[in-house]
């Protein structure tokens, strides 16, 4: 397995995978033109991270902005890692700027809808807020 890199742009977030961390790292803004199109490799990159050795699974997930596709996107990103579960411990950490409340907001109902993952409030200076 392949680590994944894509760069970010105008519409879409920096996106790294590492298999040896196993960790992913998604910062910036989300409104790709084809939100499903352009997250399709990381998705297929989770659903094959379980055939690795690693135990866990660190998605680290700072969003300035995102529409309502990608809204839908995340939601499908975190109900594979929840189907997923038995295979690999995953800790999401929603990093959000303490200015932005509509990003607390959406961690806030993510975390309403996937009580099983384990789903940090992370506040940009460092403090969780969960």
């Amino acid at each position: 397995m392949e680590n994944l890199k894509i760069e970010a742009s105008k519409y879409t977030p920096l996106i790294t995978m590492d298999v040896q961390k196993g960790e992913i790292e998604i910062r910036g803004k989300s409104y790709p033109e084809n939100t499903f199109e352009f997250y399709n490799p990381v998705l297929e990159w989770i659903e094959n991270y379980h055939n690795t050795s690693n135990p866990s699974l660190t998605l680290n997930l700072e969003i300035i902005y995102f529409n309502s596709s990608s809204s839908k996107l995340f939601y499908d990103l975190f109900d594979l890692l929840e189907e997923n579960s038995d295979a690999f411990k995953t800790v999401i950490n929603w990093i959000y700027d303490e200015e932005n409340e509509s990003a607390l907001e959406s961690g806030e109902e993510f975390m309403e809808d996937f009580e099983d993952l384990n789903i940090n409030l992370v506040e940009k200076s460092g403090q969780t807020a969960s």
